[in-house]
């Protein structure tokens, strides 16, 4: 009996300390995403969200701050292209549960269930591409980053666990053919937000994947992670899919999983993967609809699957 009680303080003693080791991973709460990833996003780390038009990387990215802000923390949402008005819009239409406390000038914040705040903020790029001219001019080619343009992107009295950059590509257009300084300038920019300790999701546009996720590529190599989202063409229609390509820290599925939209969000199917016939730019997919279709009502959490892993580990003892 003595060796029983050791054994179950020992495994009680493993799920505390592995409670412990996850408050410095991040957990989007998607259904099924969490489950490509072992222990979940490392927490500090630059993040690629890339993909093209369509294919649900604006929606991942609000569900996983909405979830963060339901769980008490601050979280920010930086466009260059879309409105505050129109995201606050979007997380309405999925149901999220939203409330507008504060609205100025291209930022609006809202209250997730009354916990924590989510700040929709719009940027201009060409006034950040600007001052970094002036900047490279006055450092003679190595650039300091422009602190006072860069706080400006966090709200006051905020301090967000998770903020999101829509998109980096927008920025890269604003330099106008001006690569090197880019290249500078996204480094500085990825190394900033390193020493807040701050992740952050990049957003680009990349009709490349799976052979190039940014436009200029410098920033597949600056980043911690790189997720790509998927729009293939299929026989009858198109399907959706995501797939990690890398994620430092931590290991992870190495297939890509189908997902859909519905009005509740984005549902990824962890156990379910697109079989690619030729891995050309636009792939042929193989029929996996029939997946997709018996795993509508699974519900993918890894609380229950350690719920069901400490209840297999007790069972055995007994």
């Amino acid at each position: 009996m003595d060796g029983k009680l050791k054994k179950l303080e020992e495994i009680d003693q493993f799920f505390k300390e592995k409670e412990f080791i996850k408050e410095k991973w991040i957990r989007t709460g998607i259904s099924g995403f969490d489950n490509l990833i072992k222990n979940g996003i490392p927490e500090g780390s630059n993040i690629i969200i890339a993909g093209g038009p369509g294919c649900g990387k604006t929606i991942f990215c609000l569900q996983t701050l909405y979830n963060l802000a339901c769980q008490g923390h601050d979280c920010v949402y930086l466009s260059m292209e879309e409105r505050p008005e129109r995201l606050k819009s979007h997380m309405l239409s999925f149901g999220f549960d939203v409330k507008e406390i504060k609205n100025e000038p291209n930022q609006i914040i809202l209250s997730a269930k009354n916990c924590g705040k989510i700040a929709l903020k719009r940027l201009q790029p060409i006034i950040i591409a600007r001052s970094v001219e002036a900047l490279l001019e006055k450092a003679s080619g190595r650039l300091p980053l422009d602190i006072d343009v860069v706080l400006d992107f966090i709200p006051e009295n905020f301090n967000p666990r998770l903020l999101a950059l829509d998109s980096i590509s927008a920025i890269e257009t604003s330099f106008s053919g001006k690569l090197e300084q880019y290249r500078i300038y996204i480094e500085q920019l990825f190394r900033f937000f390193e020493e807040l300790a701050l992740t952050t999701f990049f957003i680009t546009e990349s009709s490349d994947a799976p052979y190039k996720f940014s436009r200029t590529g410098v920033e597949d190599f600056l980043a911690d992670g790189i997720i790509v989202f998927y729009n293939f063409q299929g026989e009858t229609e198109r399907l959706r899919g995501v797939e990690i390509i890398k994620l430092r820290g931590t290991s992870h599925s190495q297939r890509i999983a189908p997902i859909t939209i519905s009005s509740e969000g984005i549902n990824v199917f962890s156990g379910s993967f697109f079989n690619l016939k030729s891995k050309i730019q636009q792939p042929t997919i193989e029929n996996s609809v029939k997946e997709i279709e018996t795993q509508k009502q699974i519900s993918y959490s890894s609380d229950n699957e350690e719920d069901i892993l400490k209840k297999l580990i007790r069972k055995k003892i007994d």
